[in-house]
């Protein structure tokens, strides 16, 4: 079982596996109790332990938030073998300099009328923690775990896991 870190190393870890991430899946429950997740995208340029996204006002990931901001958020970048899991309190914010700060154009194929666009609402993720595995990804390793596993019947070591607490201040 892995042992839950608060210092800034573990935080900075975090970040560093998912800063280049492109989409994360969002899962918030709706009225009923459903767990729904959505492909999202953080335009974080930074990580301070808030995690940024926009949204389409009167969405449904906008509605459920309002209605339960409990989300969680699940990174994967298979091709690293990274994966990180991150929980905390959404918000919906409606704050027309923030989406102006945190705008990049790209953003545009979703909100063609730009930064300023009305229809925008911005979710603010407080992440509480975080589960990451960080494992080896080359070919070389992933050889040599099978044939530890062939030969001696263990799994080999799976790389890195490690729970992050974002609540309590860094050691």
């Amino acid at each position: 079982m892995p042992e839950t870190r608060s210092d800034a190393e573990a935080k900075r870890k975090v970040w560093e596996m998912i800063k280049d991430i492109d989409v994360t899946m969002m899962v918030t429950q709706d009225g009923e109790g459903r767990f729904r997740g959505r492909p999202m995208r953080a335009v974080n340029k930074e990580f301070d332990g808030v995690l940024w996204f926009f949204a389409s006002a009167g969405s449904p990931v906008t509605g459920e938030t309002r209605e339960d901001g409990r989300v969680l958020l699940a990174f994967s970048d298979p091709s690293s073998q990274n994966y990180v899991s991150i929980y905390g309190m959404a918000e919906v914010v409606k704050d027309v300099s923030k989406q102006k700060a945190l705008w990049s154009e790209p953003l545009r194929v979703w909100f063609p009328a730009g930064a300023e666009d009305p229809k925008i609402e911005l979710i603010r993720v407080e992440c509480e923690g975080a589960e990451y595995w960080d494992s080896p990804s080359s070919t070389l390793v992933h050889a040599y775990g099978y044939i530890k596993a062939v030969t001696t019947g263990e799994p080999p070591h799976p790389g890195e896991n490690d729970k992050v607490d974002f609540t309590k201040k860094a050691g």
